[in-house]
Formats: C-alpha cells, sequence, structure tokens
C-alpha cells in the first residue's frame, strides 16, 4: 500500500468511526430507516454533480442493476443494521426493554451482518465494478440506495419533530460519513485493491472509540487500549505498512538447509 493509499485509508476510517457519533445521536429521533433514508439521499444529491455529462450518465444506465445491487449491499443493508443496532442499544439504556429478558444477542448479530455485507459488496465492486470510474461507483450507488429506502423511510418517518441537533448529525452523516468517505473508499478500492480495503473495518473501530473518548468523554481502560494497539498493529502487517523481517530470514535458512 502507497504512503497516499495509506493516508486515505486513515481518513476513511476516521470519516466512518465518526459516523457512530453521528448515529449515535440521531437515531433515537429518526429511527433507522429514516435516518439511513437522509444519509443516502442527500449524499446522493451532493454527488449528482459529479455525473452531469452523457458518459457517465450513460455508464449509470448500463450498470444501473449492478449500482443498485451494490447499494442494496454496500449501504443499504450494513447501514440499516447499524443504526438498528443503536437503537436497539439506545431502548437498553432508556430501560425501555428489560436486558435479562432481551439481551443483546439481535443487536450483535446486526453488527455481524452488517460487517458481511461489507465483505461480500467490497469483493464484488472490485471484480464486476471495477472498470467504472469512482464518481460513477460512489454516485450511482448512493442513488440507487436512495431510491430503494425511499417509500419504506417516508413510510416509517417519525411523528415527533425532529430537534436541530438531530437534523445536524443526520445532515453531517450525509456529508462526512457518506458524501466523502464514498469517493474515498471507492477510489481505494480501485488504486490498493479490496483486500487492503477491507482493513478499514478494523480500524473504525478504533476511529469510533477515539472519538468517543475526544467529543462524548467516554473512558478508555487498558483492556479497550491494548485492543486497539493489538488491531493497529495487525492492520499494519496486513497492508504492507510494517514489515516483519523474521518471517523471510526463516525461509532463506530454510532453502539454505535444503541446498
Amino acid at each position: 500500500m502507497s504512503p497516499a493509499d495509506t493516508l486515505r485509508l486513515i481518513l476513511l476510517s476516521s470519516l466512518w468511526g465518526m459516523s457512530f457519533i453521528f448515529m449515535r445521536v440521531a437515531v433515537p429521533e429518526f429511527g433507522p430507516v429514516p435516518l439511513i433514508l437522509v444519509r443516502m439521499g442527500v449524499g446522493a444529491l451532493l454527488m449528482v454533480p459529479l455525473l452531469l455529462g452523457a458518459r457517465y450518465l450513460r455508464l449509470v444506465r448500463d450498470n444501473a442493476g449492478k449500482l443498485m445491487l451494490l447499494g442494496l449491499v454496500n449501504h443499504v443493508l450494513p447501514f440499516s443494521l447499524l443504526a438498528l443496532a443503536f437503537l436497539g442499544v439506545y431502548v437498553l439504556s432508556a430501560d425501555r426493554l428489560d436486558f435479562a429478558l432481551g439481551g443483546d444477542g439481535w443487536f450483535i448479530l446486526a453488527v455481524l451482518g452488517a460487517t458481511f455485507c461489507y465483505g461480500i459488496a467490497t469483493n464484488y465492486s472490485k471484480t464486476y465494478l471495477s472498470h467504472l470510474p469512482v464518481r460513477v461507483l460512489a454516485a450511482g450507488s448512493c442513488a440507487m440506495s436512495g431510491l430503494i429506502l425511499l417509500l419504506p423511510g417516508l413510510w416509517l418517518w417519525p411523528q415527533a419533530p425532529i430537534s436541530g441537533l438531530g437534523w445536524a448529525n443526520g445532515l453531517a452523516l450525509a456529508v462526512f460519513s457518506t458524501t466523502l468517505a464514498f469517493l474515498l473508499y471507492f477510489g481505494l478500492i480501485a488504486s490498493a485493491g479490496a483486500t487492503a480495503t477491507s482493513t478499514v473495518t478494523f480500524l473504525v473501530p478504533v476511529s469510533a472509540l477515539l472519538w468517543g473518548y475526544l467529543l462524548l468523554d467516554e473512558t478508555l481502560s487498558l483492556q479497550v487500549l491494548a485492543g486497539m494497539a493489538i488491531t493497529l498493529a495487525g492492520t499494519a502487517i496486513a497492508t504492507g505498512m510494517l514489515r516483519l523481517g523474521w518471517p523471510a530470514r526463516l525461509a532463506r535458512r530454510r532453502n539454505e538447509r535444503l541446498d
């Protein structure tokens, strides 16, 4: 991974880590599906200017089915599952559900399901849509996601008015963690590959914990700090940012013995 790609990876993980802060504030007011409608709809509107031109519009039209599948697997499902998990945490913390009876298993499964969707979508994009420009992938998939979410999002729209703080976090989620993040994401897939890009999922929890510490005064225990250090080291090794010399030395010694 080049230094430029490394910087993109860190910035992407920071933007997606920040999304957890935005969702933590906005989900209780919007609900999971309406919030993701705002996220993808506003994100798509912001990226529409990138598609101005006959060539880009033709590419979107010719690949509409694949872009819709990508939007479903990479945006709609994982974002909705993550927002559902946040809603569950809110309900539990608000004493509206008995933890002993409800448990948090469904919320853990939601997060695991979101991660599974990311893995499929990253490789699908690299395999079947790598011929498309980054702007077409980002704007086209977000637009298709908005279309998928339009009816259910409006149907589930909350009756109570949404506060200014809720709207601010919902729009920030769309601008920073969607528009900017997906332009970085698809560009990183094109330059660094699907495997290297997928390591962002390791860095996002670290980023989210740091944002929580900085913005929400959350505590970081020694156990959490140790886990963060291990995660960062493992990601550095997986992406080639940190190279270990001992495997190569062992291989040379083995080859010398065979000779």
